[in-house]
């Protein structure tokens, strides 16, 4: 039975690093994806946009 017990928890730690690493990568993909997208709001506000400027 002892046998059994340390395998588990090894491949459970594992398990555990492998959500924190998953968690803070999601999390800095967000923070990526919500600055470029008010980047993209910045430079939308700033550069003219020709086809406005044709009507």
């Amino acid at each position: 039975m002892k046998f059994l017990i340390l395998p588990m928890l090894i491949f459970q730690s594992g398990c555990t690093i492998l959500a924190v690493a998953d968690a803070g990568v999601s999390a800095a993909v967000t923070t990526v994806k919500v600055g470029v997208k008010a980047v993209s709001a910045v430079v939308d506000a700033v550069v003219p946009d020709k086809e406005k400027d044709k009507k």
